[in-house]
């Protein structure tokens, strides 16, 4: 299976709320496919040899979407593998463009969906999640519900992870892929 188009982009890129699955999705998803995974918080990390939670707390989330937004517009021009967002990317005007063109172009956006339940449950107290290190679960619920219409607004496909097996998510996922026609084998949300 390709991008929208061969070399102009991931195979499939993979949006949602911090503990949708994202990255353990997207692993998965990549070794199906025989491509590789990137993932954009990592890409943050590298280039400036900080942790995420680091550069929320020593230069605030400010400074951390303007490298998050770089790091998307990066990884969107050059993977052509699965890519993983953060959570939060949604967030920058800038980068919903960028994703919504590559959907319009042919490209697999995934929204990872998760109930407030099950996100509350995954993150636990997870000190490297920085917007969730005080009231997780409020924090989760005030989250889930302002950046859900963000993630609608870049997605091709909805894939809900909530209580499910991991397997069935993960077939959901590849579903969703487009078809070597062209053609999106999953609906738009």
């Amino acid at each position: 299976m390709t991008g929208p188009a061969a070399g102009t982009g991931p195979v499939l890129v993979l949006v949602g709320p911090p503990t949708s699955g994202k990255t353990t999705l997207g692993r998965a998803a990549a070794t199906a496919l025989g491509v590789a995974f990137r993932d954009t918080d990592a890409d943050v990390e590298a280039s400036t040899g900080c942790r995420v939670a680091d550069l929320f707390v020593d230069r605030g989330e400010e400074h951390f979407r303007e490298l998050e937004e770089a790091a998307v517009a990066t990884a969107l021009a050059e993977h052509d593998g699965v890519l993983a967002l953060g959570g939060g990317a949604v967030l920058s005007d800038a980068t919903r463009a960028l994703l919504v063109a590559y959907g319009r172009r042919g490209g697999a956006v995934v929204w990872l969906d998760v109930d407030l339940a099950s996100a509350a449950k995954r993150a636990g107290f997870n000190r490297d999640r920085p917007l969730l290190a005080v009231n997780p679960r409020a924090m989760l619920r005030t989250m889930l519900e302002a950046r859900a219409p963000l993630y609608a607004e870049v997605a091709t496909a909805v894939v809900h992870t909530g209580s499910r097996a991991s397997g069935d998510v993960l077939a959901d996922v590849l579903a969703a892929l487009p078809t070597s026609a062209g053609r999106p084998t999953g609906g738009r949300p």
